[in-house]
């Protein structure tokens, strides 16, 4: 039920936000990693960040492209607001995987 909720969700995004071709902070980091390159995938990603994570939080999560120590410092972090942010970081994650593995 989750995933035809979530499925329904994005294809409003389509219809609702006429800008939602112009790549977010995600794609534009995945695009640029020597893992992404795949426009459907780095696009489809972004998709559930806009849906999952607030714009602070996915310029935050783009910079662990570049720097996967930074997502370490925050993974290891004892803040209370680094722990929420890699909650909410963990669960874009974990819906990113689920929706977009084709």
């Amino acid at each position: 039920m989750k995933s035809i909720l979530f499925a329904a969700a994005v294809a409003a995004s389509f219809v609702v936000m006429p800008g939602a071709a112009i790549a977010g902070p995600i794609e534009r980091a995945c695009m640029a990693s020597d893992r992404g390159g795949k426009r459907s995938l780095c696009g489809c990603i972004q998709q559930v960040a806009d849906m999952t994570l607030s714009g602070g939080d996915q310029r935050r999560a783009a910079r662990f492209f570049k720097d996967p120590e930074a997502a370490h410092a925050t993974w290891t972090s004892q803040s209370r607001s680094d722990d929420a942010f890699w909650d909410r970081y963990k669960s874009f994650g974990q819906t990113a995987q689920a929706y977009c593995a084709g």
